[in-house]
């Protein structure tokens, strides 16, 4: 099943990283690419971090969901300056 659509990562990649040692949802992004799609991990955080409660026995709540931050794109000059 697929957890993070935007980069393809599955369920199970996920878990793997997971028993390999990732304990948070920015491990498992570095190491498996989940949550840096288009969505910038809007769809699969929550879903990271369960995978992430389930396999370690911790509580959502002990699991930190990164801040969301937006993709960064270069803006021409000329565009600002008609703002």
């Amino acid at each position: 099943m697929l957890i993070c659509r935007c980069e393809e990562v599955t369920e199970e990649e996920i878990r793997q990283t997971v028993r390999d040692g990732a304990v948070t949802v920015d491990e498992v992004k570095r190491r498996t690419r989940a949550g840096m799609g288009l969505c910038q991990g809007h769809t699969c955080s929550r879903l990271i971090a369960r995978i992430i409660a389930e396999e370690t026995g911790k509580s959502l709540d002990e699991i930190p969901i990164p801040r969301v931050r937006p993709p960064v794109r270069p803006v021409s000059i000329r565009l600002l300056g008609t703002l």
